[in-house]
């Protein structure tokens, strides 16, 4: 969505009439913020663990039917599809995920989570919206309601999806797994956008890459146990992981071309419960970005071939078990459908509003809906932060000091974090929409 895209030209009658759709659906966004602002508060502090959506799915199955929406429940378990068929016109989807993360949060916000429940492995775990999906929520029941209000501006098919399991990459596939593709309308267009750091009531995005490739790997390896007063005794997994770990920092170093990126994180290494005991088993899991197919297939494979070497190397009783746990594809926006959304942006928000960003290196599973269904998809980004304390940060030269997604001191500025969505949501989707 660059400001100085030259590629794309809406015909100015079209731009001028979106423009005109777009206040008109919007005037009542003031009167609805009253009650968006309490439906946020409620669901950031009764967050649900990936596909146990079940009450915030509820939440937005209800509102969608207030607005006249045809709704579905329990598309791939827990997700909500509503439908708004407004005569003859193209289709529009919108997606907002729904699903919360198993960190604590330490916001200090009166509404904070203080929800714990037991996870999928039956382990105790603190709940927090610690990314942002709450509020994704608020943006689509908003936009959705306040395009319903406006039907008589507008034409064409409205399609609202509240995706379970975005965090675990299961939510997008799972609802397509479950028909999505045959029991509801192809869309023109997929639409999408997600909170993250910057000035509340920016948006900001591009064409092509805009988030990042992600596996995450499971390595299991395999050695001897002994006292520890008697390591000839041993195969040692810690010191066999420790080498590994560090010689895995050395793929994007040295294997990676400069002008090319990727990003290697170990984030679990686990071994041993006794620091006088040589344990048989240690076990890494790490996590991959990429954005590029063949820069994903090489550190992939370097990964199998450094971690099998040093197993070699240390003499293992057994190869390495290396187990894919979730996997994250490459998220392109179509650059046309990239370039109308900034045109429309650009006509509604103030130029300063609307900023040209690179690839983010977090991941998303949203663009399995365009891909399955081979239609273009735009993703978007909206600042959170309050916008003094991100130009002072900025200017102090401390960007990397304010909290970002999946930190439990995360938390965007209600407001104007939560108008801007819906107002995004809104111009994005009447860019499509047909105007009467």
């Amino acid at each position: 969505m660059t400001p100085e895209e030259d590629k794309f030209r809406v015909d100015g009658t079209l731009e001028r009439t979106s423009h005109t759709s777009a206040s008109i659906v919007l005037t009542n966004l003031g009167t609805l913020l009253a009650d968006l602002e309490p439906l946020y508060k409620d669901i950031h502090a009764h967050p649900e663990l990936s596909m146990h959506e079940t009450r915030t799915g509820g939440i937005a199955a209800d509102n969608l039917r207030k607005a006249g929406y045809e709704v579905t429940t329990g598309v791939g378990k827990t997700g909500v599809v509503g439908l708004l068929r407004n005569g003859d016109g193209p289709t529009v989807m919108l997606r907002a995920d729904m699903d919360a993360l198993p960190i604590a949060e330490n916001t200090g916000l009166a509404y904070a989570s203080k929800v714990s429940v037991k996870d999928d492995a039956g382990n105790d775990v603190p709940v927090g919206h610690m990314c942002g999906h709450d509020m994704h929520v608020a943006w689509l029941v908003g936009a959705a309601a306040l395009l319903s209000q406006a039907r008589s501006a507008w034409k064409g098919t409205l399609m609202v999806v509240f995706q379970p399991g975005e965090e675990t990459a299961q939510g997008a596939q799972a609802m397509i797994n479950d028909g999505l593709l045959k029991r509801f309308p192809t869309p023109d267009v997929v639409l999408g956008q997600h909170v993250m750091v910057g000035p509340a009531g920016t948006l900001a995005g591009s064409a092509g890459p805009i988030t990042s490739a992600a596996d995450s790997l499971q390595i299991r390896l395999f050695g001897r146990g002994a006292h520890g007063s008697m390591p000839q005794a041993s195969i040692d997994p810690v010191v066999m992981a420790a080498s590994i770990v560090l010689r895995l920092q050395t793929i994007v170093s040295r294997e990676v071309a400069a002008n090319e990126a990727a990003v290697v994180t170990v984030g679990v290494l686990q071994a041993g419960t006794k620091e006088n005991v040589i344990p048989d088993e240690a076990t890494i899991k790490l996590n991959v970005r990429t954005f590029d197919a063949g820069v994903r297939k090489h550190v992939l494979a370097a990964i199998e071939r450094i971690v099998n070497a040093e197993a070699e190397a240390s003499g293992a009783p057994r190869e390495p078990e290396i187990t894919p746990l979730d996997r994250y594809p490459l998220n392109v926006n179509d650059e046309t459908a990239s370039n109308r959304i900034a045109a429309a942006f650009r006509d509604y928000f103030s130029p300063d509003r609307v900023r040209h960003t690179g690839p983010a290196p977090a991941s998303e599973d949203f663009g399995c809906f365009g891909t399955a269904w081979h239609v273009p998809s735009v993703f978007w980004f909206v600042g959170g932060n309050d916008p003094k304390s991100y130009a002072d940060a900025k200017a102090a030269g401390k960007l990397n000091d304010l909290p970002v997604n999946h930190s439990p001191q995360f938390a965007p500025v209600l407001h104007p974090t939560l108008e801007t969505g819906v107002e995004a949501l809104v111009v994005g989707a009447l860019a499509w929409l047909d105007a009467c």
